[in-house]
């Protein structure tokens, strides 16, 4: 169940990539922003889905991705830091891109430069992602042996 879950948010995350240009192409750059956001935590939580790893109801699960580096393939190791980082700023913009704020209109806050970042930084943990699920088989140990080795303390 975990692998079909897990693939199915990964391809949710394509549907909204080639969203993003939709958007962009119409100067909607804060729902770039908040589209690309949400494009990283579905390729995020479908990749930690498929190596066993329940993600947490939360938006930025990049440092659990971090913290389960040894059920991914070496390959993707070099690349779990930059991918962190994407999820970690995108939560950030989340709100402000969706809502704003009494002194911050999305709609005229964000830039093209902005979303020309959002999409090549979706762009890259959405291939991360592939990668990792192309190169990791489905976790096929007992529950209570993907339990341990998901959680950081041992």
């Amino acid at each position: 169940m975990n692998e079909t879950l897990g693939r199915s948010y990964l391809q949710k995350a394509h549907l909204r990539l080639a969203a993003l240009e939709f958007y962009h192409e119409r100067r909607g750059y804060s729902d770039v922003v908040r589209e690309a956001q949400e494009c990283v935590e579905l390729a995020l939580k479908g990749l930690l889905r498929h190596i066993g790893v329940e993600p947490p109801k939360q938006h930025d699960v990049g440092a659990l991705v971090v913290g389960s580096r040894a059920l991914l393939h070496p390959a993707t190791h070099a690349s779990l830091d930059r991918v962190a980082a994407i999820s970690k700023r995108l939560r950030k913009e989340r709100e402000f891109a969706f809502y704003g704020d009494d002194d911050f209109v999305p709609t005229e806050e964000y830039s093209a430069e902005d979303a020309r970042r959002a999409i090549e930084d979706a762009t890259f943990v959405v291939a991360t992602a592939d990668a990792a699920l192309s190169s990791v088989p489905a976790d096929t140990r007992p529950a209570s042996e993907q339990d341990a080795a998901a959680d950081p303390k041992g």
